[in-house]
């Protein structure tokens, strides 16, 4: 069966289903208004985090050891282990996070509905 990512709000609901072995998650830094995104891939173990770029820093968004600068992003591979899921604080008084995967980009909103209460990412079963 093809890896899917699910998406649901922190209750447990499902609320959407992307079906993608890899995606890509960015979103704007509340205080500091800096671009961040993440490449992520789906696993049977869980998520991994293969990749994260923030578009410059701030107060408490330092530029991890061993990040590259190119194009404008510090690029660097975040050493963590895979993650049974990951929890997205979803406010309305920021800007929405957008998924992208198998070419296409949407809202996170658009996709659950739920563009002011947390949701979790995790591999489908």
């Amino acid at each position: 069966m093809p890896a899917a990512l699910c998406i649901a709000a922190v209750a447990g609901t499902l609320l959407a289903s992307v079906p993608a072995d890899r995606f890509e998650l960015s979103w704007t830094h509340s205080v500091e208004k800096i671009a961040w995104r993440e490449a992520w891939a789906v696993a049977d173990g869980g998520l991994v985090l293969e990749e994260a770029a923030i578009r410059g820093h701030g107060a408490g968004m330092e530029v991890p050891d061993g990040a590259v600068l190119e194009g404008g992003w510090w690029r660097y591979r975040p050493d963590l282990a895979p993650l049974e899921r990951v929890v997205l604080a979803n406010s309305t008084f920021t800007s929405d996070y957008e998924l992208c995967a198998a070419g296409a980009c949407t809202p996170l909103a658009a996709l659950t509905g739920t563009p002011d209460r947390p949701v979790a990412l995790f591999p489908c079963p």
